[in-house]
């Protein structure tokens, strides 16, 4: 089941990722480079969930948001 956030609740989910689990974005982007190489949206999201015990709302809006800073690198 993917969870599709709109705009404004992945941003808040965003804003409130540091807080909650004590990491910010940087660092819980790097954790998702170098964890397993999955094809899929859905894996990645809910091996950072079950992995590193986050809610899988976070997790989704994590990997969402590390895809996204990822194509606007390259």
């Amino acid at each position: 089941m993917s969870l599709n956030h709109s705009p404004e609740t992945h941003s808040k989910l965003l804003a409130r990722i540091p807080e909650v689990t004590g990491r910010d974005l940087p660092e819980w982007f790097e954790t998702i480079e170098n964890g397993p190489a999955f094809l899929r949206y859905e894996e990645r999201s809910h091996w950072l969930a079950d992995e590193h015990g986050i809610s899988h709302g976070y997790a989704s809006a994590l990997v969402r948001e590390h895809e996204r800073t990822r194509r606007m690198r390259h």
